[in-house]
């Protein structure tokens, strides 16, 4: 069960929600660990909003006192001079106790968080910041197929991306056993509608393939032994391991994807899965291979 996102405010176009989009007044607050973070972190490169949105990213290990920043900028936010991701949380509401999450938008006018509700980030920065968009920046949430999008982000969201969490966090085999095949039912359709189209939804990159994507980059080095996703692994998969590589070679995904701290992040914050907090070398894929997806138009 994931905890209901606590600021869901919005920043609009017209800013009539009381946050305008403009440029040099938010901060994306981001894990390169997370695969939440990277959707966001993905979707800013793409559109070029990197003059416009800011980011300060935190370190890979969380502990009980949540998300830190890392030492290598002096273990302070350099905007606010935090230590710790909760310390932003806490200025917004004071009362707050839950989870102090990643991605986060930071109103640097304000003072305080706008949103951490994971969906919006992105679709924020797809509409409401479309003036700020660099010259052919690719529409990732066009009108006319946000139906479509919506419901295969939909199926994505609770069989893949969540069912990961819910079949490495299940509390009983039962549990365990119903999200693992949820999950794995759910890639074979994928890697059967990625046999007839290079993306998602056809020729051109969306919303959709940004959700899926940061989990296809952790499954085998993460979510296949460390959650006991382990049927078959991405690269077992013809059509979507070509998929992944084929995204992954492309500004924004590749440039986002650390695998190193990834592996830190499960394995040595997740202690009740991993006591020994060993992370893993392996395993070794080639993600620079030819993914020969070219030949896929739509």
């Amino acid at each position: 069960m994931r905890q209901q996102d606590a600021f869901t405010g919005r920043i609009t176009r017209d800013g009539s929600s009381g946050y305008q989009a403009e440029p040099g007044r938010y901060v994306l607050y981001a894990s390169l660990a997370c695969p939440w973070s990277q959707r966001a972190l993905i979707v800013r490169r793409l559109l070029g909003l990197e003059q416009v949105i800011g980011v300060t990213l935190t370190d890979p290990i969380r502990d009980e006192r949540g998300w830190r920043f890392p030492a290598s900028q002096g273990g302070r936010d350099p905007v606010t001079g935090a230590r710790f991701l909760s310390e932003l949380y806490q200025a917004t509401d004071p009362l707050y106790v839950g989870w102090c999450t990643v991605p986060c938008i930071w109103d640097t006018r304000t003072q305080r968080i706008v949103t951490n509700d994971i969906p919006q980030v992105t679709l924020t920065m797809e509409t409401e910041f479309s003036d700020f968009h660099r010259a052919r920046a690719p529409q990732l949430y066009p009108p006319g197929q946000r139906r479509e999008i919506d419901a295969v982000s939909t199926l994505i969201f609770h069989a893949v991306n969540n069912g990961v969490y819910k079949t490495g966090m299940a509390r009983t085999q039962a549990a365990y056993e119903e999200a693992f095949d949820s999950l794995f039912a759910t890639l074979e359709v994928l890697e059967e509608r990625l046999a007839r189209r290079r993306f998602l939804l056809g020729g051109q990159i969306c919303e959709a393939d940004i959700r899926l994507y940061p989990t296809l980059a952790r499954f085998d080095a993460v979510y296949y032994v460390h959650f006991k996703c382990n049927l078959r692994r991405l690269v077992d998969y013809q059509h979507l391991w070509g998929y992944a590589r084929d995204l992954f070679q492309r500004a924004g995904f590749g440039d986002t994807t650390d695998f190193g701290q990834m592996k830190r992040h499960y394995y040595q914050s997740q202690d009740w899965i991993n006591p020994s907090r060993i992370v893993p070398k392996g395993p070794f894929a080639d993600w620079l291979e030819p993914h020969g997806r070219e030949r896929l138009s739509g």
